[in-house]
């Protein structure tokens, strides 16, 4: 690895854990900047999980004050994300390696669409928690069927980070009355242990880049504790733009291999 080389994966970490604060997303833009330096798609993978981990859990911290009162409905959906994972990480693990790379230009593409929409999906939460209010109990309680979806956003989390974050806001949104920045805030917690528990288990099984996750890691925890401080003042078109320019490139890339 280079300098430059070295020079450009920090800055894409410090990039993506600013914009999984925000807006979630952060891996369309450090997994297509890993590709491009010539990583392996599962090496990319792997050790783009492991990297974003600590900028997950910065994020987490940051947004701590948004769950008070919350943390015993996002240990319940924890829980969900926790077996989700572990099964999402069994199945890309014991996949050829070929299927993978031959399903990721649609990950990537059903990735980008998921952040194209989610600002309807964030007007949608809001506009629905005003005509339901918050005092609604019958969306305030964490049903089966919420567990159910959310495990299965962990099967895909585990399987490909990217936009899991969007989903998990998406059927949060619709299943509960909560404030937007609290939904926010769980679904940081939800990603971080997702990306948590594939990253040990790729650690463990899989071909992992060090160096790469080291540059990550540095950089996506100052991106994250940055991103968690402007979060609420941000507005995150520009980011999401660049989420959407870089993993539409990355789709284009990997279709014409």
């Amino acid at each position: 690895m280079t300098w430059w080389q070295a020079a450009i994966i920090l800055i894409a970490g410090i990039w993506s854990g600013a914009i999984n604060s925000v807006v979630g997303s952060g891996t369309l833009v450090t997994f297509p900047v890993l590709v491009a330096l010539g990583y392996p798609p599962l090496t990319a993978t792997t050790s783009n999980a492991i990297g974003v981990a600590p900028g997950s859990i910065s994020g987490v911290i940051g947004y701590r004050r948004e769950l008070t009162g919350f943390w015993p409905q996002v240990a319940r959906l924890s829980v969900a994300s926790f077996f989700g994972a572990i099964c999402g990480t069994i199945l890309l693990l014991s996949l050829p390696t070929k299927a993978f790379e031959s399903f990721l230009p649609v990950l990537v593409g059903l990735a980008v669409a998921l952040v194209i929409i989610q600002p309807k999906v964030s007007r949608w939460i809001a506009k629905r928690r005003e005509a339901k209010g918050v005092e609604d109990m019958d969306h305030q309680r964490i049903t089966p069927l919420l567990l159910f979806l959310t495990f299965l956003i962990g099967i895909y989390g585990g399987y490909f980070t990217a936009a899991q974050g969007v989903l998990m806001l998406a059927v949060m949104g619709m299943m509960l009355s909560e404030p937007l920045q609290r939904l926010n805030g769980t679904r940081n917690v939800l990603s971080a242990l997702v990306n948590v528990v594939a990253g040990t288990i790729y650690a463990l099984n899989a071909p992992i880049d060090w160096a790469v996750v080291a540059l990550l890691a540095v950089g996506s925890t100052f991106g994250g504790h940055l991103g968690a401080r402007i979060g609420l003042k941000l507005k995150p078109a520009v980011l999401r733009g660049v989420i959407v320019v870089v993993g539409t490139g990355a789709m284009v890339h990997m279709v014409a291999r």
